[in-house]
């Protein structure tokens, strides 16, 4: 993880600081995608509104080898928050029967 931060701060000519969990990097969203789908063959998987201003995107390999996490804002500037190995998809199944719920 912390390797894919550093890369991609000292792409985008910026120090990261502190700690991999601590560490965030920004740029324009355009040039974060082009990396994610060049360099890293990620794709994007998921996204959600966090709030009126803020959308998180999920970046994914196709075999789950690697993910990347985004919040892009409507500036175009979007912010590394995580990255790893491993992803894993699940999709959601039906909502528990609530008639065999005791109480």
């Amino acid at each position: 993880m912390y390797k894919r931060i550093l890369t991609s701060a000292l792409l985008f000519g910026m120090v990261a600081t502190g700690p991999p969990a601590a560490a965030m990097t920004c740029a324009p969203r355009v040039d974060l995608v082009d990396r994610l789908t060049t360099q890293y063959n990620e794709a994007l998987t998921a996204t959600g509104l966090q709030n009126a201003r803020s959308l998180i995107e999920v970046w994914a390999t196709p075999d789950g080898n690697s993910f990347t996490i985004l919040v892009s804002h409507p500036n175009g500037i979007s912010c590394v928050v995580s990255a790893g190995k491993n992803w894993t998809a699940i999709t959601p199944g039906p909502p528990p029967d609530k008639k065999g719920v005791a109480g």
